[in-house]
């Protein structure tokens, strides 16, 4: 069971590596975090929260951008290509396709990733000419990122496995932007005075992957670090959603059939 979810693990691994779209934006983000440097040299005084909120919102922009163009087609190009017919033909049950898939893009994000903090710290460095403890906070806002983007792949694949490409990526898009605003809209239910409202937008904070709380990046930048409390409980609450998602690809996949 490992052994056959391992090799479409690095199978997805060596396909995601393949395309063009990955180096773009691996070069693209560690350019965004060069940037970062220029832009503190103008903001006196504020040098290293300039660099540390710039390099940890361009990796998670573009950790983002990763996540759901190559996520949306994890599963809908197996199924485009044909190629789902020899996968399945072979020992291999659909729950570890699945799993396969996410495990494959999990790596290869989490790969991509660490290289952008490479440069991000490089940055950092470049800037305070030194290395204190207190660098290592934003490892913790790096952390959450990783969790964050572990939950937009679920949600890419969930979607990919029942839609297009295209669909999978507008309606991804969708539910991470309107999981940051979660707290807002559940205010503004209870605000409005209309029981039908508040119930609607309780249905949809509890329904939707609170991001919000996985945003630190600003309270990191101000020198803020991330409570032990608040590790533990992000991590144990994306691994539930994350679970809950690959669940219902799994028994959507479960009853597709393929001709």
């Amino acid at each position: 069971m490992i052994r056959r979810v391992s090799i479409i693990a690095v199978y997805t691994f060596k396909e995601a590596v393949r395309e063009r779209v990955l180096y773009n934006l691996v070069v693209f983000a560690l350019l965004m975090i060069g940037a970062s440097i220029l832009m503190s040299h103008i903001s006196v005084g504020i040098q290293s929260i300039v660099v540390i909120n710039l390099g940890l919102s361009s990796i998670s922009v573009f950790g983002l951008l990763m996540a759901i163009f190559i996520g949306i087609g994890l599963v809908y190009k197996e199924i485009d290509h044909r190629t789902v017919y020899s996968i399945l033909s072979k020992p291999v049950r659909r729950w570890e396709f699945i799993a396969g898939k996410y495990a494959g893009l999990c790596v290869t994000i989490l790969i991509n990733t660490s290289i952008m903090t490479i440069g991000f710290y490089l940055a950092l460095f470049y800037q305070e000419r030194r290395f204190t403890r207190a660098d290592l906070q934003p490892l913790g806002a790096v952390y959450f990122i990783l969790l964050e983007l572990a939950l937009v792949v679920g949600i890419a694949i969930f979607f990919s496995s029942i839609s297009t490409p295209v669909l999978s990526a507008v309606f991804t898009f969708c539910v991470y932007v309107i999981g940051h605003f979660l707290s807002e809209i559940r205010y503004l239910g209870q605000a409005s005075q209309s029981l039908v409202l508040e119930k609607l937008t309780a249905g949809i904070y509890y329904l939707l992957p609170n991001f919000g709380d996985f945003d630190v990046i600003a309270r990191t930048a101000h020198g803020h670090g991330v409570s032990p409390t608040l590790l533990v409980a992000n991590t144990l609450y994306a691994m539930l959603y994350v679970a809950i998602l690959l669940s219902c690809a799994i028994l959507i996949f479960e009853k597709r059939e393929f001709r």
